[in-house]
Order: C-alpha cells, then sequence, then structure tokens
C-alpha cells in the first residue's frame, strides 16, 4: 500500500479476512460499502467476484463454502442490498454454508433509530438477519474491525457451521485509522467434542444389536467424517443409508450400502426394522425422514451438532457433538464383527426392490437422463442444483463418485443451482456443473454476465419444460388441474449468446454428448434440454 494514502476501516476489513485465510470474496457494491470496495484494490490477495443481484451472490459465496469447506465472505451494502441475502442465507443457515456477510450500514448517527433519513436507512437492520444467521456483530469504532471479523468467522466455521452478519457503518469504513496492518488474529473454533459417557453409551447398545443401520447426513460430509462412517458401518456390519445433504457420506458402490432412495418405503422400512438406528449428522427432517413417515421399531442414537434438532423428530439417545468426532470414538469402541453374506444379500434385495417399483412407472427416459448427465460429468466434479423435477431424481439416484451434490433442499428456495455453482468454480478446481428448471433459471439469468466476466468454468444444463414443473405435477395431483404454473421463457440459447456465453440446444437422446463437449471446453457454457420430466412416486410399495 502506498504510504502517502491513509488506511481506512475497509482497510481493516480486508486485512483481516487476509489473515484469516479468505482467498475468495462475493458480493456486489453500494454507497455506503464503497469504502470497503475502494480497499479490496489495496488487497491483491484478496479476488472479488461480483455478482449481478445480491441473493445470487450470497448463494456464491455459499457454493464456494460448501465445496472449500471454509468460511467465504460475502459483501454487501446497506438496507436493501443487505436484504436481499435473507432467503440465500436461510439456505446457508439451513444446510450449515459458513458464509460470513459483512455489510454497510448507515453512519454511526443513524444507528438503530430509523428515523434520520438516511439512504437505505432501516431501525435494525441486524434484527432482519436474526433468523436467517447464526449471530450478528455490530461494529461501531475501527479498532472493534479485527476481532468482530475474527469472532464472526469463528463463529460460522463452529460446527454447526452457518452464516454471520458483521455490519460496519459508512463512516467507520471510510474515517483514517491508526490501527497496525493486522496480521496476528486467528479464529480457531473449538472442536465440538461429545461427552465420553454418551459415545460410551451408544457403542454399548450398537454392539448389542443384532441388526443395526445408520442414515448418514450432510454432517458426516461437512465434519470430514467418511472414512470413520465406513469403518464403523463395516466393523458393525450395519447398512448405511444417506439424507440428500449427504450423499456422499458413504460410497455408493460399498455392498452395505442401502444409497439415498430415503423417499422410498422399502428403504424406510429397512431402516424402521434396525433394532438400533444410529442417525448420524441429520436432524431427521422433513425429507430425511420420508416426509416424517419414518417411524423406527427400535432404539435411535442421534449424533447431532445443532443441539436444537436433538430428539426433535424421534425420540434418541441424543449426542451433541461433531460427527466426525464421534464416528472416529464409536469406530474405535465397538467389536468389529465378521462379514455377513445375509445383510449383504439384505442390502442388495431392498436396491432391487427399488428398482422394479421404478421399472413399473414408464419411467426408463427420466433414468437414462440422468445417467447420460452422470456419465458426461468428470468423477470428481461437483454439480450444483436447483428445485427442479429432475434434481428431485437426483436426490436419490445420482451416483457422487467423489463430487459432490449440492441443492437447494435445505431451504426450498429457487434459483440456487448457478449462482451456487460459480462460487465452487471460482476455486478454479475444474469444470461445474449446475442443474435448473426453466422457472428456476429465470431467477438467475443475469449471473450469466457474472460467469462471462471471471471466466468461470460452470456448464449449465437448463431443463425447459414450459413452466414451474414440479408445481405443476402437485397441483395437477392435488386438484386436478394446474394454475398459474405455465411460463413465457426466453429463447434460452441466444440469449446466453448474447452474454458471450456459448450455448446448446439438445435433446434427450443427446444431452451426454452435448454435456460432455460443453464441459470439456473452459469457461461458461449453456445446455438447453426441452423436456417435460416425470416424478416418480415416493412412497408406493408396488
Amino acid at each position: 500500500m502506498d504510504g502517502s494514502t491513509p488506511r481506512n476501516g475497509g482497510d481493516l476489513v480486508t486485512e483481516t479476512l487476509t489473515a484469516l485465510g479468505a482467498r475468495v470474496c462475493f458480493g456486489i457494491p453500494g454507497q455506503h460499502a464503497l469504502g470497503l470496495f475502494d480497499a479490496l484494490r489495496r488487497a491483491p490477495g484478496l479476488r472479488f467476484v461480483s455478482g449481478r443481484v445480491e441473493n445470487n451472490a450470497a448463494f456464491a459465496a455459499d457454493g464456494h463454502a460448501r465445496v472449500t469447506g471454509e468460511v467465504t465472505p460475502l459483501l454487501v451494502s446497506t438496507g436493501p442490498g443487505a436484504l436481499l441475502t435473507l432467503a440465500s442465507l436461510q439456505e446457508s443457515r439451513a444446510s450449515s454454508a459458513p458464509v460470513l456477510v459483512i455489510s454497510s450500514q448507515v453512519p454511526r448517527a443513524g444507528l438503530g433509530g430509523g428515523r434520520h433519513g438516511y439512504l437505505h436507512e432501516l431501525p435494525e437492520q441486524s434484527a432482519s438477519f436474526g433468523n436467517v444467521t447464526k449471530s450478528t456483530f455490530t461494529v461501531r469504532h475501527a479498532s472493534q474491525i479485527p476481532s468482530a471479523v475474527a469472532e464472526a468467522w469463528r463463529t460460522a466455521a463452529a460446527a454447526p457451521a452457518g452464516p454471520v452478519l458483521v455490519e460496519i457503518p459508512q463512516d467507520v469504513l471510510l474515517e483514517p485509522t491508526v490501527v497496525p496492518r493486522v496480521r496476528d488474529v486467528t479464529a480457531e473454533p473449538r472442536p465440538l467434542s461429545p461427552r465420553a459417557e454418551s459415545v460410551e453409551e451408544a457403542a454399548r447398545w450398537l454392539d448389542g444389536a443384532r441388526r443395526p443401520a445408520v442414515l448418514a447426513g450432510g454432517g458426516v460430509s461437512r465434519s470430514g467424517g467418511r472414512a470413520a462412517l465406513v469403518e464403523l458401518a463395516e466393523a458393525l456390519q450395519a447398512p448405511v443409508a444417506t439424507t440428500f445433504g449427504g450423499k456422499d457420506a458413504f460410497p455408493w458402490d460399498h455392498p452395505l450400502s442401502l444409497r439415498s432412495w430415503i423417499e422410498d418405503r422399502h428403504t424406510t422400512a429397512y431402516l424402521e426394522n434396525a433394532d438400533v438406528l444410529l442417525v448420524v449428522g441429520s436432524g431427521l427432517g422433513e425429507l430425511s425422514g420420508n416426509y416424517h413417515t419414518m417411524a423406527p421399531r427400535g432404539r435411535v442414537v442421534q449424533v447431532e451438532a445443532d443441539l436444537g434438532k436433538l430428539e426433535s423428530n424421534v425420540p434418541a439417545l441424543g449426542i451433541h457433538g461433531d460427527a466426525a468426532l464421534v464416528l472416529r470414538e464409536l469406530a474405535a469402541g465397538v467389536r468389529r464383527r465378521p462379514e455377513d453374506p445375509a445383510v449383504v444379500a439384505e442390502v442388495a434385495e431392498v436396491g432391487a426392490r427399488v428398482a422394479r417399483r421404478l421399472s413399473a412407472q414408464d419411467l426408463d427416459t427420466e433414468q437414462t437422463v440422468l445417467a447420460e448427465i452422470r456419465e458426461a460429468l468428470p468423477d470428481e466434479a461437483s454439480s450444483f442444483w436447483d428445485m427442479t423435477v429432475l434434481a428431485y431424481w437426483a436426490w436419490s439416484a445420482w451416483d457422487p463418485r467423489g463430487g459432490a451434490m449440492h441443492s437447494a433442499q435445505g431451504s426450498g428456495g429457487l434459483g440456487y443451482g448457478f449462482p451456487a455453482a460459480l462460487g465452487a468454480a471460482a476455486t478454479g478446481r475444474g469444470p461445474v456443473l449446475a442443474v435448473s428448471g426453466d422457472g428456476g433459471a429465470m431467477y438467475s439469468i443475469a449471473e450469466l454476465a457474472t460467469a462471462r466476466q471471471h471466466d468461470l468454468d460452470v456448464t449449465w444444463l437448463i431443463v425447459d419444460d414450459g413452466g414451474y414443473g414440479i408445481l405443476r405435477s402437485y397441483m395437477q395431483d392435488s386438484f386436478g388441474e394446474a394454475a398459474h404454473t405455465e411460463l413465457t421463457r426466453p429463447d434460452f440459447v441466444a440469449l446466453a449468446a448474447s452474454f458471450g456465453v456459448p450455448a446448446t440446444l439438445t435433446s434427450p437422446e443427446r444431452v451426454g454428448a452435448d454435456l460432455a463437449s460443453a464441459l470439456a471446453e473452459p469457461g461458461p457454457s449453456v445446455v438447453v434440454l426441452p423436456m417435460h420430466v416425470g416424478l416418480f412416486a415416493p412412497t408406493h410399495l408396488g
């Protein structure tokens, strides 16, 4: 930094973020935040990815946080800019994505009042974030910035991870400061270790179980507990099903894998019949509990980092702790059983029953299209899915193959897939796939400009069925007729081309080859698939 240029509060923010390890941040400038964005010019180690709408920038930060497992900064301005992030942060909170929101505020004189007439002024901006963040911090003086940002970072990273807000007034960001350059700052969260007696009791239950089983959620993946889960499952000879948010928690092709067909009653029934069911890294909510129909007949052990989710849906021996830490202790504490061919055969039979049920529903095209998409995407590549019918298929049928599948099923909002994929692509770790319906695509179409500006390696598959397909299906099933679900759409191929993004119109027969070609070319691309995707009947026992 030029010694003639006085440092200010904005510099303290960027210096603290850099010292904490941030390398990429997302957001959109705004009037009150200009001191922060000007400081980015003096922070060469901090790359900024500029979105077009704040909620999409927040989804991008979410996507980056998920693939890296690291706290990801989101920089936005006061009032409207900050508020536009709320729906996205709801998803980050529900899915435990550590997003650190740094928002500007009106000058200090206007804090808490709402009557001074400042542009963008809110009576209590931080109160609006109360339901979608773990905590909020309001800075009033420059010397508070390094500690506030570090503590917010620590809070965001601590299990269960999630978004946190730091708001800094405009004048604090702009004022010169005598605070030295920030370099001595740490924000390592304290491990969420389980209580020993709870783990010992769970090990006794599992050792005494004749038919143990496991339901593994996203907490296993986020905590780095995959290897420990495999070790425990093999020791117990316990079949493992994974939730939609934890699809990569257990190897898809492992002989003990029940995969992710948890909307299927065959899978649900198998888990219900376990004499001890270990639920780890999941709150056993609406989707992971098959719409609250799962009713275990045996005893349940639930491992969860979010204290409020323990026993919130099913009575259990609740263990409050980080999933990986608990799994490692359980794997070391249970007795190892010999391999049991009968258990492997049971797992295979559950899979066969699911396959027979699907084959009776005339859904071969849907299954073939999903398989073609899976083959086109490199094994280790990540995919991001919007709330679209094909994503409902992928929740159950997508084989992660070492590349995590991410979706907006934490809170279920539209528009997640493409901007979140852009955030993942900002890591530079190779191609990323985004999948949206035409309805969801319109939420984030402006981010084609972001993709082109930053040359982000994302291929966006838009499944165009002429409207809100899943809502159309629900309304037809419930009322016999759909209303207000049909949409006028643009020519997505031409629209993408207008942004300078290559685009292809494909078909169910060509989608695999067209996707593979698009993914092989670096930079952004769009593939449009006109198709009405049928949805399987999730609970039919036929």
